[in-house]
């Protein structure tokens, strides 16, 4: 009698024993695999099981983007899997490993490297951007307090901003990482400011300039590190996250060099709960290469002894709401994208958008605005909300 057996049963067995623990990971966050929920995986690949231990969060984006699996609401999947913690019950794979020791050991957003993200993220076309976002293409949370649409939200967005700047008219205001010129535009146009707003982007510093001519507003292909000028006002939406822990430092002396002495600077950003030199590495590897999100304390501590936190507002939760406007922008517009971008990369930009506002949802991640005065504001500021 022969024990042999075959290469087919064998793996069949394998992939039973990964199936079973995944199993066990997955029902702590209420998830099920070929269930009817529809935060449930569909299994088409049963190598998926296995390859979700082996390769870890990278490996649960790409076995996605490669169509292992299926998802109804990836956004009600990814809000279990974040409130269960799952991400810190899974092994580290050793390419996390070695990124965290590369991010102590090197400046991942230095001089010669920040642009990185511009040419692999922004610069994707502005046909994608144009499809997905606002009419002023404004490429961070917008603010729905009042808001019935991503166009009324976007806008309320950039009226708190400049509200909470006091900007009138004849102000200079200088915009950092100004994407497209929405801001740029809305706060020369609406408010009378002189603006000169900065991208590591080519591709939105060209449209940027297009959006604004005629307006009392310069745009500049530049690191911010370059900048030598003063300015009564300087703002920073969606851009923080790609300056990176070991230039928090630099970043916040060059505001305080370029600001005013009766000045403000807004800083909007998203923010972590917890300090780490890392992101999700399947956003590091597909979407914003060098990201880091800032926490609290890291903040504070490269904030301290240059400016006065007049306000520290969080309203992470309509960042929920913003994505999930993207993610059904993106794909109503898919038909006329398709031609100039592959099925995964589809794939791969819903898995981003929807996991993400998951994150949020989750309340893991959070969205900051901080309102900072050079010396202090006489009397202090009433911020609007």
């Amino acid at each position: 009698m022969s024990f042999l057996v075959s290469p087919s049963n064998k793996q069949a067995k394998t992939n039973d024993r990964w199936h079973s623990a995944a199993q066990q990971l997955a029902e702590t966050a209420g998830v099920g695999f070929n269930g009817t929920e529809p935060w449930d995986i569909q299994v088409r690949n049963p190598c998926f099981y296995r390859r979700l231990f082996q390769e870890g969060l990278i490996g649960l984006g790409e076995s996605y983007m490669e169509g292992w699996w299926e998802c109804e609401r990836l956004d009600l999947l990814f809000t279990r899997l974040v409130e269960a913690h799952l991400g810190e019950k899974m092994p580290k794979q050793l390419p996390i490993l070695i990124s965290l020791i590369w991010a102590r050991i090197v400046n991942r957003q230095s001089r010669q490297r920040a642009w990185i993200v511009g040419e692999e993220h922004y610069d994707l076309g502005n046909d994608l951007f144009e499809v997905m976002l606002d009419s002023r293409m404004q490429y961070s949370c917008a603010y729905w307090q009042a808001a019935n649409n991503l166009e009324e939200a976007q806008a309320s967005k950039l009226d708190l901003i400049c509200r909470k700047l006091a900007i009138e008219p004849g102000m200079k205001l200088l915009d950092i990482g100004c994407g497209w010129g929405g801001l740029a535009e809305y706060a020369a146009s609406h408010y009378g400011a002189s603006v000169v707003g900065i991208t590591i982007s080519k591709e939105q510093h060209q449209l940027a300039r297009e959006r604004c001519k005629g307006l009392d507003v310069e745009i500049r292909l530049q690191d911010y590190r370059d900048l030598n000028q003063k300015f009564d006002r300087v703002v920073s939406v969606g851009m923080f996250e790609h300056v990176g822990p070991r230039n928090y430092d630099t970043f916040f002396k060059v505001v305080k060099q370029a600001l005013s002495e009766s000045g403000l600077f807004l800083l909007h950003t998203i923010g972590s709960l917890t300090t780490d030199l890392t992101v999700n590495p399947w956003i590091e590897k597909y979407i914003f290469p060098n990201g880091c999100l800032p926490s609290m304390l890291q903040i504070t501590q490269s904030s301290e002894d240059l400016f006065v936190v007049e306000d520290w507002h969080n309203f992470g939760a309509d960042y929920d709401h913003t994505l999930v406007e993207w993610e059904k922008r993106f794909t109503a517009g898919w038909p006329d994208l398709r031609e100039n971008y592959s099925d995964s990369f589809y794939r791969m930009f819903r898995y981003y958008l929807l996991s993400c506002a998951g994150g949020f949802r989750a309340r893991d991640l959070q969205l900051w605005q901080i309102l900072f005065s050079y010396q202090g504001v006489p009397g202090g500021i009433r911020v609007p909300r």
